[in-house]
């Protein structure tokens, strides 16, 4: 049997295990999201956002925290498992884990980022942790969108032309 891919290795659900691999590796950069169906636009902003620091860790959104989202009765289209591992695979992201509750703030407190980031459909203001982390002296961003994509639009756009049925 083959090996796993070396991609998992990146994949830490337990957040005590995660704060500890990210270890020394500050500034420790977080965002979070459903990323359901990885476009160009996630990839983009995720490079954009490891490049704020020394590591990158990516808080994913359960199926059952998208579903209280309300981003539509067929989201997520892509399983947790798939989404940890499609993320887990690209070159930016260093860590990946998940979270069940609606918002990431008990993640971000337990990990502690010196940098959170979202993309810049979310004003600083509203970015959940940002108190806490410019308390803590780390900064935020509101990452201006390169390419206008997301996943409702895509998912729209298929249903309209009749390729999601």
């Amino acid at each position: 049997m083959d090996a796993p891919p070396r991609f998992r290795r990146k994949i830490i659900r337990d957040w005590q295990a995660l704060a500890a691999a990210c270890g020394g590796r500050r500034p420790l950069v977080f965002t979070n999201g459903c990323f359901d169906i990885l476009h160009r636009g996630h990839v983009t902003y995720l490079d954009q956002a490891r490049s704020l620091g020394a590591a990158l860790v990516v808080g994913v959104n359960t199926d059952a925290s998208v579903h209280r989202l309300n981003k539509g009765p067929e989201r997520p289209i892509n399983p947790l498992e798939d989404r940890l591992e499609v993320l887990a695979a690209l070159e930016s992201v260093d860590f990946v884990t998940a979270f069940d509750e609606d918002t990431p703030l008990q993640l971000i407190t337990a990990l502690q980022p010196d940098v959170l980031v979202k993309g810049g459909d979310w004003p600083v203001t509203a970015i959940v942790g940002a108190d806490l982390v410019l308390a803590r002296g780390g900064q935020v961003h509101s990452i201006p969108f390169e390419h206008e994509r997301s996943t409702t639009a895509l998912v729209r756009r298929l249903q309209e032309t009749g390729h999601g049925r």
